[in-house]
């Protein structure tokens, strides 16, 4: 019950609704609606994003992961992945604030991305999606990604 009101507020939120939106267009056909991912091939974002994002590590990974892709192997509930997720850094700062905080909040007390924060992420230098895989890895050593 709790969870329901709460999506209810999040998704009168315009913030919210944006990102669902942008979610819907760049990162369902993988991540499936509501972020709950396919075992083993696209790893499920529902209950992961806004625990990594609590992290000041993790939440500066995710906006990286968005801007350079992320290609290698990685492990997720336990599982094996390996895949590639394309750069999406065509999208706007405020379109990726949206989605960040979007995917943060599904099953989870949202995270909020400001535009000033994938601005700031956007003027670091590129990394290479097989260097975001390694940094993925390092996160999971250390309890940051679940």
């Amino acid at each position: 019950m709790r969870m329901a009101l709460a999506a209810a507020v999040l998704a009168a939120t315009p913030a919210f609704a944006d990102g669902a939106a942008v979610f819907d267009a760049n990162c369902a056909f993988c991540h499936q609606g509501g972020g709950v991912g396919v075992p083993g091939q696209f790893p499920r974002l529902a209950g992961r994003a806004g625990a990594i994002a609590a992290k000041p590590a993790g939440r500066a990974f995710l906006p990286k992961v968005v801007l350079n892709g992320i290609s290698g192997r990685i492990t997720v509930d336990g599982e094996q992945i390996l895949g590639i997720m394309p750069a999406l850094d065509t999208l706007s700062d405020d379109d990726i604030a949206a989605v960040l905080t979007y995917v943060t909040g599904l099953d989870h007390k949202p995270v909020a991305y400001t535009a000033a924060e994938i601005k700031a992420a956007r003027a670091q230098p590129r990394v290479s999606p097989t260097e975001m895989a390694a940094q993925h890895v390092a996160l999971a050593a250390r309890k940051i990604v679940p």
